[in-house]
């Protein structure tokens, strides 16, 4: 079912139409110039094998999906990506949060069905792991008893080496199992004018966002 929902989204398409083609598609929730990064393989975009899939699973016909909750202000992704799932069979429809309300659901882990989100914090591989693959972190759903033990022994491994093996090992099962359906790894597109003086653009490193409040301006 995971594996089908990786094959029905044109991954390229939603980067040349929000973005401008500019953003990266990695494959991995990990970005790829994060430290222990591990190279997962692709995702063909292959709606015929995403319907294959879904009949192989048990729906020759589809099946209702519930509601789709993009992380605001992504609405339009959001969009995109229940467009492509309707159209192999699963059914879904997209639902409007206010952030603060996703975040809080999110957290809270009452945000059911799919939904779409975005992150930005810094570190390195482990620092996504602990967050949304370990099933203890504060943003994940579930998880793995056997990726749990590999992440609590990589936090205890002072050998760099060893850390980065158990820590490619981590993101190779979460590709393994389809744990995620990554989309793209952002870039934002601004533009400034003469007349600004203080862009704030590159004040918080990884925010996609300027902070709007502290913008100067001649």
């Amino acid at each position: 079912m995971r594996l089908a929902v990786n094959h029905a989204i044109d991954r390229p398409a939603i980067n040349h139409a929000e973005t401008l083609g500019h953003s990266r598609i990695i494959w991995s929730i990990v970005p790829n110039h994060f430290e222990f990064f591990w190279q997962p393989p692709s995702y063909s975009y292959d709606p015929a094998r995403a319907k294959r899939l879904l009949a192989e699973a048990g729906y020759p016909n589809g099946l209702d999906a519930g509601s789709l909750v993009p992380i605001p202000p992504f609405f339009t992704t959001g969009e995109a990506v229940v467009n492509y799932l309707n159209a192999v069979g699963i059914r879904t429809k997209m639902q409007i949060m206010e952030r603060a309300a996703f975040y809080a659901s999110w957290r809270e882990k009452k945000l059911r069905g799919l939904f779409i989100t975005g992150v930005g914090n810094s570190g390195n591989a482990a620092s996504r792991v602990q967050e949304f693959i370990y099933s203890k972190g504060s943003y994940a759903y579930g998880g793995y008893p056997d990726i749990d033990d590999l992440f609590q022994q990589q936090a205890r491994e002072r050998d760099v080496k060893k850390r980065e093996v158990m820590l490619h090992r981590i993101q190779q099962l979460t590709v393994d199992r389809v744990m995620f359906a990554p989309i793209m790894d952002f870039r934002a597109l601004m533009g400034v004018g003469p007349k600004i003086t203080e862009h704030t653009i590159t004040w918080i490193h990884n925010s996609p966002f300027p902070s709007y409040e502290d913008v100067k301006i001649r």
